[in-house]
């Protein structure tokens, strides 16, 4: 296998595992409410922004025919 098809592949790794940690922390956040309601916005924006980066990782795999 070569450099780059293992390279895009660590990547999707790396970007699944941030989404995911991404979706936990909306997740305990909103088992907290009303604690810490003020972050609600913030933790949503991160969480947003690590699933769009994986989604456009996995297109471009798909598209590079990974």
């Amino acid at each position: 296998m070569n450099t780059h098809v293992d390279d895009i592949k660590a990547r999707l790794k790396k970007l699944n595992a941030r989404a995911t940690q991404a979706k936990m922390d909306l997740h305990d956040l909103s088992e907290e409410l009303p604690t810490n309601w003020e972050n609600i916005l913030q933790v949503a924006q991160r969480c947003h922004e690590a699933h769009a980066m994986l989604m456009d990782a996995r297109k471009a795999a798909l598209a590079a025919g990974i």
